[in-house]
Parts: C-alpha cells; sequence; structure tokens
C-alpha cells in the first residue's frame, strides 16, 4: 500500500459539482482540503491560512485562474500553485508558468497526477520554509556577541 501523502491543499473552482468531488477524492486519501468557489474568496483564504499546494481552475466568473495566481502569488510568492484546465491551450499554459504556476494540469484531471503534483509541490514548499529557517537562524547566530 502506498503511503498516504499528508498535505493540506485549497481547491479554487467555480464548479461546485467538481469541487465537492474532487474534495471528497483528496479526503478520503488523507489530505486536508479546503475549497472556495471563486478567485477572490481564494485570495482571501490564501492570506489567511498556509497551504501546501493551491489547485486553481483557469476558467473562473470574476477574476479568473491567471489573476488570482498574481495575487495570490503578489501577497505569497512561494506559494505552490497547480492550475487546472477545461480548455487548455499552450499560450494560457506558458502564462501561467511565468506567473509562477508551479504545474498545469487539464480537466478531467487523473487524481493520481493530481496527488503526484500536489506532493511535489509540497516537497518544494518544504525545501523553501526549511532553507529560510536556515537563513534565519544564521542570521541570528551572526547577531549574536558569544
Amino acid at each position: 500500500m502506498e503511503k498516504e501523502l499528508e498535505a493540506k491543499v485549497l481547491l479554487v473552482d467555480d464548479e461546485q459539482d467538481f469541487l465537492e468531488t474532487l474534495s471528497n477524492r483528496l479526503e478520503m486519501r488523507g489530505l486536508k482540503v479546503s475549497a472556495v468557489t471563486s478567485g477572490e474568496q481564494a485570495v482571501t483564504e490564501a492570506r489567511q491560512d498556509e497551504y501546501d499546494a493551491i489547485v486553481v481552475d483557469l476558467a473562473m466568473p470574476g477574476i479568473d485562474g491567471l489573476e488570482t495566481l498574481k495575487r495570490i502569488k503578489a501577497d505569497n510568492p512561494n506559494a505552490e500553485i497547480i492550475m487546472l484546465t477545461g480548455h487548455a491551450s499552450i499560450q494560457s499554459g506558458v502564462e501561467a508558468m511565468k506567473l509562477g504556476a508551479g504545474d498545469f494540469l487539464q480537466k478531467p484531471v487523473d487524481l493520481s497526477d493530481l496527488l503526484q503534483k500536489i506532493g511535489e509541490a509540497k516537497h518544494k514548499r518544504m525545501l523553501i520554509l526549511d532553507q529560510k529557517s536556515q537563513e534565519e537562524l544564521r542570521k541570528i547566530l551572526k547577531s549574536k556577541s558569544w
């Protein structure tokens, strides 16, 4: 049996049925999932809490996935964001990656692919957090006159 992925994920999609189904499937695999139905809610949620991965639908009413990506990255440049779309194009994928998306998957998403991408996002995030804590520790040690 494969090891359960322990990750905290924010799902962002305007399709309520898709959101509920995907949330349930991820939670059954041990992930802690928060779900919102708009880019505006995602930006607010990402400001209030830390996530190992944020999975954002590209096409949403209001602020779309690319604008959501920009706003989340403006607040938290280290956020790990995976874009989902039912209307994939090379141009939108390239744009998302330029804006800082870690990955870009097409709907209907294969759950094992998504789990792999979430695992990779969590790993990257943990490396960044570890590096930051080491830098902070070095600064503290340099500032002390032992």
